[in-house]
């Protein structure tokens, strides 16, 4: 599993950082995103609808965003 600390970032850089480790990644890998920019909620949700990848869970707590992202075709 691959995590991405993306804590103080602001959109796009934790987009861009999950794009990164996604590309590289093998099909059915998860990539675990940590955020605290809320902009992030929503970006991540619109990158794996519009890149097929699934969204596994997502959570908050604290200010600190958790999504786990299994990398589709």
């Amino acid at each position: 599993m691959i995590e991405i600390d993306a804590k103080g970032l602001k959109c796009p850089e934790p987009i861009m950082l999950l794009h990164q480790s996604i590309h590289e990644a093998k099909k059915g890998d998860e990539v675990t995103l940590i955020a605290t920019d809320p902009t992030a909620i929503k970006d991540v949700k619109k990158f794996c609808e519009y890149l097929n990848h699934s969204l596994i869970s997502f959570s908050e707590e604290d200010g600190i965003i958790t999504f786990k992202v299994k990398k589709g075709e």
